[in-house]
């Protein structure tokens, strides 16, 4: 196979005859844009709850704006290193073209469930402790001692996996997605590697993929020669283009809620710095390894001041109204960061990172490091968003318990999703248990529709019975 037929290769073959119009990712992206799942990202937190306002951004408008920053990044790299262009890149993962790369992005926060991370955090804490009980009957069951419990509980591991949204990316665009007589989207190989930030199996890494689709995946990373733990050059560009989105557009967010107020006493408030801080120390990211909490907390004040610095500038040329600052200091950073991205050696493969000089520039890497979590510690601390979050967590644990017995809840879950389960039970290695299936039906939701089947089961205001699911 060439680069190109590698490139566009597809899991399964094409079908209709009349895909061979339009080009291979075109297909793509129509696939993805005209999707469920995509059309349900407006129905899903980025920050604060959807539907909180009209105004702020949603997992959808979010993906598109990161699709739209990925896209002009991907165009500037191509003029600048022409070396990554299709018909010269030396390795299918070291090419970047910018129409993959949109689709990745697009498609980067299929697998969020409902109410942001919290919803990801609750959903997996409810797999880890089902595994754990699961672990505890069947040791009991065979008077285990500590080794044979030990291997009860790796297998249970492996029956039960976790779930982590970008885990659950695959199984929404290779299963759960349906596409005539196939399970998922059948896009190409390209796209698929585009959108894998986390190239591992989930047994290695927390945030690695499940197994059926990794297997998959895993196939075409060696036949394209990918040395492990490596992504491709747009996955990388999507995943930069994600945090350039997060560290701009978030901030945006928190000062049209009021939540950050641009001035010298918020933004050199000890207290929030100290939170940025403390928030940084629980990242693993390689550009804060050995840095103490002193230097840390300098980089946090040069930063926040740098901030206002931008903010102080930009006032007065948009005639001091806070709507046009804000959206033009949101295009300051941004410019700014898309402006400084490069692509460097990596060993035997490449990097698409931020560079100066020909060199990485961490100290930029740092600086995004520090907007995101600015962003995160001023907004989730927020009263009422610690307040959704504690009631998502019940809604979730509830919606599950109503769902976990297959015996009682058969009559309450959709027809099709059983229908699916039984064709899937039928096959040589089913890719479901009853629990996980559970699992991805309610991270299939929208924050409203989550409220909404738990109203229907435990509150008062159940609305008509004719209201279509």
């Amino acid at each position: 196979m060439t680069l190109i037929e590698k490139r566009e290769h597809r899991q399964y073959p094409e079908i209709t005859r009349l895909e061979t119009s339009r080009a291979a990712y075109e297909r793509d992206y129509s696939r993805l844009i005209h999707s469920p799942t995509f059309r349900r990202l407006q129905g899903k937190s980025q920050v604060f709850g959807a539907g909180t306002g009209d105004y702020y951004r949603t997992r959808l408008t979010h993906s598109l704006e990161v699709a739209q920053i990925a896209r002009e990044a991907a165009k500037s790299l191509l003029r600048s290193y022409p070396e990554v262009e299709t018909g010269q890149a030396e390795n299918p993962g070291l090419v970047i073209d910018t129409e993959v790369v949109e689709c990745a992005a697009i498609a980067h926060d299929f697998g969020h469930p409902p109410f942001g991370h919290k919803g990801e955090e609750v959903l997996d804490s409810i797999l880890q402790q089902l595994i754990e009980d699961k672990t505890n009957e069947e040791a009991k069951r065979a008077n285990a001692g500590p080794v044979q419990r030990q291997l009860i509980h790796e297998n249970m591991k492996r029956r039960y996996e976790h779930f982590e949204g970008n885990a659950h990316n695959f199984r929404l665009i290779m299963f759960l997605e349906k596409r005539e007589n196939i399970d998922g989207l059948n896009l190409s190989d390209a796209v698929l590697l585009g959108i894998n930030k986390y190239p591992f199996p989930g047994t290695v890494l927390k945030k690695g993929m499940y197994l059926h689709e990794w297997n998959y995946i895993s196939d075409i990373r060696n036949q394209w020669g990918i040395p492990a733990g490596k992504k491709t050059l747009e996955a990388q560009l999507m995943d930069l283009c994600d945090d350039i989105a997060y560290s701009a557009h978030d901030l945006e967010d928190g000062i049209k809620a009021g939540k950050i107020e641009v001035h010298e006493h918020f933004m050199n408030d000890p207290y929030t710095q100290r939170l940025v801080v403390e928030k940084i120390t629980t990242l693993e990211d390689f550009f804060w390894k050995d840095w103490k909490e002193e230097g840390i907390h300098a980089k946090v004040a040069e930063v926040l001041s740098s901030f206002l610095r931008v903010w102080e500038e930009k006032m007065p040329t948009c005639e001091n109204d806070y709507s046009r600052t804000r959206r033009e200091v949101k295009a300051y950073w941004v410019s700014t960061f898309v402006a400084s991205l490069g692509v460097i050696p990596d060993g035997d493969w490449k990097k698409v990172t931020f560079i100066k000089e020909g060199q990485e520039d961490e100290d930029m890497l740092r600086t995004v490091s520090v907007l995101k979590s600015f962003a995160w510690v001023t907004m989730i601390r927020d009263l009422r968003v610690q307040r959704l979050q504690k009631r998502s967590e019940w809604i979730l644990r509830r919606l599950w318990a109503a769902f976990l017995d297959p015996d009682t809840s058969k009559a309450i879950i959709p027809s099709d999703w059983l229908q699916r389960f039984e064709k899937d039970q039928k096959q040589i290695k089913p890719i479901w248990t009853w629990e996980h299936m559970v699992i991805d039906y309610i991270a299939g939701m929208t924050d409203s529709f989550a409220e909404k089947i738990y109203n229907e089961l435990y509150g008062l205001k159940v609305g008509s019975i004719y209201d279509l699911d």
